[in-house]
């Protein structure tokens, strides 16, 4: 594991990251999802697409990278950008899970690897939203010390800043940024995914003309065991991207 730090708005990051296959010509970088962290990722991919060099990171906030104030997803991205240049790689291909996804298509790779990518706004169950209608209802009678049977599973146990770095970012629409993105996209989703459902990724295809839907058996967390499958997608459609 390996530490730099990143200077952005008059605050101080340590971002932690690590290098699998330092040698290797290609670089791919790993982001991963809301509340995760780079090992995760390496769990699942180290083992594989050897002929790249691996760049696993934890981003601000996560694992052991540290976040003293409030972020949005841009912020994310401007902050990898810097890091990025730091240690001198090539946003060749990102491949980013989840709201990891989101910050990927900031960054705006050659291939841009969207695996349960968040960015389209899934409509939230009946429970949820009735949650949250009377959270709002004890808000405006001032019986907020309940907040806590409120917060959502995702936000429990975050210090402040990252409580509301969670409030920005867990309902972006990303429609327009997927539609600005001009590069090659290959969009792993899995079938059983209630989080990032499948028709999210077709969603997303729509918007960006170069992609490609590879649908996986499982959940949100599908690529942990089908990472074999996923890398040969991956390098698949770098072969083809090579041919043209």
């Amino acid at each position: 594991m390996a530490v730099k730090t990143v200077q952005y708005q008059h605050h101080t990051f340590s971002i932690s990251y690590e290098i699998v296959n330092p040698n290797a010509h290609y670089d791919i970088i790993f982001l991963h999802g809301w509340g995760s962290h780079k090992n995760l990722m390496k769990h699942a991919f180290a083992a594989h697409l050897r002929q790249f060099r691996h760049i696993y990171i934890d981003m601000p906030g996560f694992g052991n990278s540290t976040c003293n104030m409030a972020l949005c997803t841009e912020d994310y991205a401007n902050i990898l950008e810097s890091f990025i240049s730091q240690i001198d790689a090539a946003k060749t291909i990102i491949l980013g899970h989840s709201f990891g996804g989101k910050v990927a298509t900031l960054l705006n790779p050659d291939l841009l690897v969207l695996v349960g990518s968040a960015g389209i706004l899934v409509p939230k169950p009946l429970k949820i939203r009735a949650k949250i209608l009377l959270f709002k209802v004890l808000k405006f009678t001032g019986l907020t010390s309940l907040r806590r049977f409120f917060v959502a599973p995702d936000a429990q146990g975050l210090s402040q800043p990252m409580y509301e770095t969670f409030k920005q970012v867990v309902n972006e629409d990303f429609t327009e940024k997927f539609r600005l993105f001009k590069g090659k996209a290959l969009l792993c989703f899995g079938r059983q995914d209630t989080a990032t459902p499948m028709w999210t990724a077709y969603k997303i295809a729509e918007l960006i003309p170069e992609s490609k839907v590879v649908e996986f058996d499982g959940d949100h967390y599908f690529f942990l065991e089908q990472s074999a499958s996923l890398a040969k997608e991956i390098e698949k459609t770098v072969l083809q991207s090579l041919e043209h």
